[in-house]
């Protein structure tokens, strides 16, 4: 027998009929790519939501949380006085420099009165402590009175939380 005889007979099975082999293209190409196809759909089904509504399962909605009640915008405003204060402030000259000023906080609901008067001691030493380091320098001009009315707002909201105080207004201020 030859070479090229010895390699036919290596491909030819026991009843005589040539065997066909199966190449690594082919078996990707007709085995692996529809079973990769047939995973992604039924992926693609299942989480879409189709295959709920095929089965007849009812979406069950869980409850959600009431949400806050928002305030009422054409409410009347409740307004909350805060007592006068004096504090020197922060200067540098021989001479002390004053402030007294007189605050008005705006609450979100008038239940919420209570709560503020609760945490007053605390609301007054924030404040006390914050307007005992500002400077002359930083009240001038608008852009002073609005970051003051921004950080006072800013430590109010924070002793009061979880209550909303919506605005500091001043009523009086004198820096002497």
């Amino acid at each position: 027998m030859t070479a090229h005889a010895e390699d036919d007979a290596g491909d030819v099975s026991t009843d005589g009929l040539p065997r066909k082999k199966f190449s690594g293209k082919k078996l990707v190409l007709f085995i692996v790519l529809p079973l990769v196809l047939l995973i992604g759909a039924g992926a693609g089904v299942y989480f879409s939501g189709l295959l709920d509504s095929l089965l007849g399962k009812k979406e069950e909605h869980a409850e959600h949380p009431a949400e806050p009640a928002q305030p009422d915008p054409h409410a009347a405003p409740v307004f909350y006085d805060l007592p006068d204060m004096l504090v020197n402030l922060n200067s540098s000259g021989k001479r002390p420099a004053f402030l007294k000023i007189k605050i008005s906080i705006q609450l979100t609901k008038g239940e919420d009165q209570p709560a503020v008067e609760h945490v007053l001691p605390r609301i007054i030493d924030n404040f006390q402590v914050y307007l005992r380091e500002l400077r002359l320098e930083d009240l001038k001009g608008s852009a002073g009175m609005y970051r003051l009315r921004q950080e006072l707002l800013m430590r109010i909201n924070a002793a009061t939380f979880p209550t909303k105080v919506k605005d500091v207004l001043f009523k009086e201020m004198l820096v002497q």
